[in-house]
């Protein structure tokens, strides 16, 4: 509903040389021996130098399998698009907590119907109390009463997956 048209939206996030030169030099820095490629073991010292966290099994086995048969690992390029897309979640996900926290005025961690009502007033004063209690109602997963960031964020990447897909769920030419 209101999150498949108003909701975040990942952006394509433009690289700085510097940062471009950095992920260069971690690459450069984790391929042991100059081989010109990273294996599974040089790619998780990699993310940890670049994101701080090492990944898990599931996450090294997803990237391993991307890699070209042809080589034994992953290439300084397939590396830079595997960090540019990390980076661009990661932005994103800062952008919906940015928005929840905007929501979230009395800062309980949580948002009600009214945290609802009173962001929607401002950002689409038309848009009518029945269509905020729907969707409060549809990102209240266990209709406590209160929308955790969790909640939140699912709603948002549901709403943007949908979008993607063309599977808008506001009618053409309906007002927010």
């Amino acid at each position: 509903m209101f999150f498949s048209q108003a909701g975040a939206r990942p952006q394509m996030w433009e690289v700085s040389p510097s940062e471009h030169k950095k992920w260069v030099e971690v690459f450069k820095a984790c391929d042991e021996d100059n081989k010109g490629y990273l294996s599974r073991e040089d790619f998780k010292v990699a993310v940890v130098m670049l994101f701080g966290y090492k990944p898990s099994k599931i996450e090294a086995d997803s990237v391993m399998s991307s890699v070209d048969p042809n080589t034994s690992g992953i290439l300084l390029e397939g590396f830079l698009n595997i960090v540019r897309q990390k980076k661009e979640v990661q932005l994103y996900r800062n952008e919906i907590r940015h928005i929840f926290t905007a929501f979230d005025r009395h800062y309980r961690g949580y948002l009600t119907l009214e945290d609802f009502t009173k962001a929607f007033r401002q950002v689409a004063p038309k848009l009518p109390e029945r269509i905020i209690l729907e969707v409060f109602r549809e990102v209240d997963q266990d209709s406590d009463g209160h929308v955790s960031f969790k909640d939140f964020e699912y709603a948002m990447n549901y709403g943007q997956k949908r979008k993607q897909h063309g599977l808008d769920l506001l009618k053409e030419g309906e007002p927010l």
